[in-house]
């Protein structure tokens, strides 16, 4: 269906004020984008974890990730990578670190569960204020932690269980703060804060709340991982220099550039006039994909940056495919008529696939999936409408004229 005129100019001037915009946040240097490991450079490291001991070893793999990546966390690294691999190796990529010593030696160390009791402090000035003491027990006595649920209200609960040595630690610590906070302590940071109702002599215990599913699930994950002597093993290190991840960003860019350039030339020399308003569909469409990447924001890596330029050929395909059954039909509408299903077929196809890439794939491929599957998505925001609106435009002045 073919718009009126005024709605036609309307919806073009929208759009060409939506990407000066985003133009405009493009090149914000306050505001750069997130770079990855091998742009950015940084240091890529590989644990084995001891599971000599352990039985559930994929559950204690989960749980020794979210420790380690909670630990990266307090080195304040953009987008850190902290990923199982096989059945007891973690990849950790820390991009743009300065001190990597620091950091491997807090990675490596043994999880640290203990418990707190709350006490009362009193300051220099004579201020009494809340704190927490340390106690004897500690993750060694906690055998083991589980995820359930109320049998009557059906929220998410979490099991603890002692050894025999915990359990009488355990009943005289609830004994004695009975209405008081008993803390839960992992790496030296609190995991969970629950108040002591009653005393607890048979060394099992219930941490209940608001829980969501998934918090309640990390935080049984938690204390597993801090209970069980899972020591990890660093096996391999891998420095990227920020000159060289300089120089690939250089160089992916340029690629993108020529690519852009070779389309746009290709564009106008086959289809003329048409061609320039494909190139110029093509050109708001980087600038709104890249302003997308900057906004979530999407950390770029060499992959992803990959996935862009292969969606600036996806993007110019659907101009293609209108543009030759614009040949053979008369009237615009029915060109674009004609072409939709074979546009509709192609990019549905590419998003199913990075689907599957971004779901069942490693952290590399999984930045090529995202900004390839956005690109897709926006592609086809440029070919079927933002092309259209120009070609409208100026069949509407070609017959005032």
């Amino acid at each position: 269906m073919t718009l009126s005129k005024n709605k036609t100019y309307f919806f073009l001037i929208l759009i060409l004020i939506i990407a000066v915009g985003a133009g405009v946040f493009d090149w914000q240097p306050e505001r750069p984008f997130r770079l990855g490991l091998d742009l950015q450079g940084g240091t890529h490291l590989i644990y084995q974890a001891d599971l000599s001991q352990i039985k559930d070893k994929s559950q204690a793999m989960q749980g020794i990730s979210d420790v380690i990546e909670r630990r990266v966390n307090l080195f304040g690294v953009a987008e850190p990578v902290v990923q199982v691999s096989g059945k007891d190796k973690l990849i950790v990529e820390l991009a743009g670190i300065k001190d990597v010593k620091q950091a491997i030696a807090m990675i490596g160390e043994t999880p640290s569960l203990d418990f707190r009791e709350e006490i009362e402090i009193t300051d220099e000035q004579g201020n009494k204020q809340i704190g927490f003491q340390m106690t004897s027990l500690t993750g060694q006595q906690l055998e083991r932690s589980s995820l359930e649920f109320d049998p009557t209200s059906y929220q998410p609960l979490v099991n603890l269980e002692f050894d025999d040595q915990g359990k009488k630690i355990f009943a005289d610590l609830t004994q004695r703060n009975v209405g008081k906070r008993l803390a839960i302590f992992l790496d030296g940071m609190p995991i969970s804060v629950p108040v002591v109702r009653e005393p607890i002599l048979d060394g099992k215990a219930v941490i209940s709340g608001d829980f969501t599913l998934e918090a309640a699930k990390q935080l049984a994950q938690r204390l597993n991982a801090g209970a069980l002597p899972v020591p990890i093993t660093l096996i391999s290190e891998q420095t990227i220099g920020a000159s060289l991840g300089r120089d690939s960003l250089e160089k992916s860019l340029k690629a993108g550039v020529i690519g852009l350039a070779l389309v746009a030339i290709f564009m106008i020399i086959f289809y003329g006039l048409p061609g320039i308003f494909a190139v110029l569909a093509l050109a708001i469409y980087g600038i709104l994909t890249l302003a997308i990447i900057k906004l979530i924001p999407i950390t770029l890596t060499l992959a992803g940056i990959a996935g862009f330029i292969l969606s600036l050929g996806m993007a110019i395909d659907a101009n293609v495919l209108i543009f030759e059954r614009l040949k053979e039909e008369k009237r615009l509408a029915d060109a674009f008529r004609a072409a939709w299903p074979a546009i509709c077929d192609g990019n549905v196809s590419t998003l199913l696939t990075c689907l599957v890439l971004y779901s069942f794939t490693t952290s590399l491929v999984k930045g090529f999936a995202l900004t390839l599957g956005i690109g897709v998505v926006l592609s086809m925001f440029s070919g079927i409408i933002v092309t259209r609106l120009l070609l409208e435009s100026y069949a509407s002045i070609h017959k005032t004229s």
